[in-house]
């Protein structure tokens, strides 16, 4: 719950929280089109968020762990605007939306800190939308691991080692490419060295190594930026 105590104000979490909640894998904690009334903090676990399009078509638009905030694109509409489901078991805490907004208003650490999450689910869009235009499979699940790396990296978690709680297929939609490809690659990185893996647990063993795949297309001022933020 990072987001209120770095406000300095410790009966602010209590204020804002109305319940928390534990959800097993395959659980939702709502769904498109669901007025919103709360949202909510990963204590435990994670969860995928997606989208359904008119034709039946269902889109992972990212997966999101422990001390990440979930519902926030959904102020302005009041309504959510993608599922979210549970990928394993997870707890959340609810926050109420009406309680939420009355303390943003004048709190300026809370304001400082959506602006920060907002930031970053932009930044997160258009990597995604580079990845997929411009990136073959190989590159896709190497950035797709990195980028897991830095997300528990700033979580205070190893950033070397954790759990896919996520399954092949699911990588496979939020990334563009089959699932027997996600397999396939995920096996030649097991017998090239760069990870290991024992069911859902993965081990990045080769980090530069996963970057000059991910990134190597890129140009050099971009890569030595990512280099930047993992050696930060």
């Amino acid at each position: 719950m990072s987001l209120w105590l770095k406000t300095g104000d410790p009966s602010l979490l209590e204020r804002v929280v109305k319940k928390k909640h534990v959800f097993k894998r395959g659980e939702v904690l709502y769904r498109m089109g669901q007025p919103m009334e709360y949202m909510y903090v990963i204590r435990g676990g994670s969860v995928k968020t997606s989208v359904s399009t008119e034709d039946g078509q269902v889109q992972v638009i990212g997966f999101h762990i422990v001390g990440e905030l979930l519902g926030l694109n959904a102020i302005e509409s009041r309504q959510h605007n993608c599922e979210a489901q549970a990928t394993g078991m997870t707890s959340v805490c609810e926050v109420s939306i009406d309680r939420f907004e009355e303390l943003a208003s004048t709190d300026p650490a809370i304001q400082h800190e959506i602006l920060k999450i907002m930031s970053a689910e932009i930044h997160h869009s258009h990597e995604l939308l580079l990845l997929l235009g411009k990136h073959n499979a190989e590159e896709r699940l190497a950035t797709f691991l990195l980028s897991l790396s830095q997300q528990f990296a700033r979580r205070h978690c190893s950033a070397t080692e954790f759990d896919l709680s996520m399954s092949r297929s699911d990588i496979g939609n939020h990334l563009g490419i089959a699932e027997e490809t996600v397999c396939r690659v995920f096996a030649r990185f097991q017998d090239d060295g760069l990870i290991s893996s024992q069911y859902r647990r993965v081990r990045l063993n080769d980090l530069e190594r996963l970057k000059q795949i991910a990134y190597h297309r890129r140009t050099s001022n971009v890569r030595d930026s990512v280099d930047r933020q993992f050696e930060a």
